[in-house]
């Protein structure tokens, strides 16, 4: 029987210092939307400055996350720290799902007692926002292909650059028309495009929260693939889950005809399994006299 286990500490690279950047430039913006939607009654431009908000909130975390990341694991968590990325993602959707629940309830009650507002100051700031979001979006594009976290900043930031947008378009009209319902209208459709946008964030980190397969990884391609190598006999007590939004790990019964060949096998399944997204692999070796039989192995 043997157990390998391959643990390193994740690469942070670049992505601190885009995110500090991403934070500086979104608070900034935050600020100016906020005093502006207040100066002018505008419930678009506040939602917009909310949901910005959040997404502030959404950046900080990502950077906490990608910290704890980088501790070293000790005697209490052999993990170290990553599993916190996991609950941070987690903890963001439910941010930006109460933020949905207080634009919604402002909304409902714009539409009842609608106020004037200065049109050409909300497209203005609207569109100042465009820029800051699309830029804040293309800075994390990159790391978005292999971060759930910063996948779902990406998502957030590009989804602002749309609402943006349309609060832009919303302050054209009430310059053009007058028509001042429009602004609790768009804050609704914000609220809408926020709901959407988080929704697959919260799903895949509830999945990820309670160890479920994550994303990307295809069970049936690993085991056939680790059957498939030479002197694998069969393979069973597959267990796959995340460390962190970035890294994954399987533990794994591996039959084979001789354990004189364990070492030259263990290899190649190391070279497989990484290759396919798992970076942390534990096996256990069998011979086909010496098959696990615990009730566990059946699972």
């Amino acid at each position: 029987m043997s157990h390998h286990h391959h643990h390193h500490i994740p690469k942070t690279g670049g992505k601190e210092g885009i995110l500090i950047l991403s934070i500086v430039l979104n608070l900034l913006f935050v600020a100016v939307e906020a005093a502006v939607g207040l100066l002018e009654n505008s419930l678009s431009l506040l939602s917009d400055a909310g949901h910005n908000l959040s997404d502030v909130f959404s950046l900080v975390m990502v950077l906490v996350a990608l910290k704890l990341s980088a501790i070293h694991a000790n005697h209490r968590f052999t993990y170290g720290y990553r599993k916190s990325t996991v609950l941070i993602s987690l903890l963001n959707a439910i941010v930006l799902l109460v933020a949905v629940g207080a634009i919604v309830i402002e909304s409902i009650h714009k539409f009842y007692s609608p106020a004037a507002v200065n049109g050409e100051a909300v497209s203005w700031t609207a569109a100042v926002g465009i820029v800051i979001n699309g830029l804040t979006a293309l800075l994390l594009m990159r790391g978005q292909k292999t971060d759930i976290n910063v996948r779902g900043a990406f998502l957030h930031m590009a989804a602002d650059t749309l609402v943006s947008l349309g609060v832009v378009v919303s302050g054209v009209i009430i310059t053009l028309t007058g028509w001042n319902l429009i602004d609790p209208i768009v804050s609704l459709i914000i609220a809408i495009v926020i709901l959407v946008s988080t929704w697959g964030l919260l799903s895949a980190s509830l999945r990820l929260s309670m160890d479920g397969m994550p994303e990307g990884i295809d069970l049936h391609d690993i085991e056939t693939k680790m059957r498939s190598l030479p002197h694998v006999v069969d393979v069973h007590h597959i267990h796959v889950w995340a460390i962190s939004t970035t890294e994954n790990a399987l533990t794994a019964h591996i039959v084979v005809e001789d354990l004189s060949l364990m070492e030259q096998t263990k290899q190649q399944l190391k070279e497989s399994l990484w290759k396919t997204g798992i970076s942390h692999s534990t096996l256990e070796f069998e011979t086909t006299e010496c098959v696990c039989h615990n009730h566990d192995c059946e699972q």
